[in-house]
C-alpha cells in the first residue's frame, strides 16, 4: 500500500511541474537533448522540418497553433527520436507496478 502512495504522490508532482519538451534547432534529430519547462500557455510539444534546409526545431507548442506541417504531440518530452533515459525508466516502473497489483 505504500509503494501505492508512492507511485500517487510522484505522478501528482510531476503533473504539477508542467510539460516538459525537448527544445533544440538542428540537422539530426537524436542530437536534441536540451529539455524546458513549458509556460502554462503551452500544452503541446511539437517537431518541425524546416523543408530545403535539412533542419529540424522543437520546442513548447499550444494547441490552437499546431497546424501541418508541425508535428504535435502531447506529454513530457515527446518529440524526442529515440527513447529517452526517464521514460523508459518510467514505463518500466509503471510496468512493474500493474504487474504486482494485477
Amino acid at each position: 500500500m505504500q509503494l501505492y502512495g508512492a507511485l500517487v504522490l510522484l505522478m501528482t508532482l510531476s503533473i504539477a511541474s508542467g510539460l516538459r519538451c525537448y527544445t533544440c534547432t538542428a540537422a539530426d534529430p537524436k542530437s536534441c537533448t536540451d529539455t524546458t519547462s513549458c509556460l502554462v500557455i503551452f500544452n503541446r510539444c511539437f517537431s518541425l522540418r524546416v523543408n530545403g534546409y535539412d533542419v529540424i526545431t522543437k520546442g513548447c507548442q499550444s494547441s490552437i497553433a499546431c497546424v501541418s506541417p508541425m508535428q504535435c504531440c502531447e506529454g513530457d518530452l515527446c518529440n524526442s527520436a529515440i527513447p529517452t533515459g526517464p521514460s523508459v525508466l518510467l514505463l518500466l516502473v509503471s510496468s512493474a507496478i500493474i504487474t504486482l497489483f494485477l
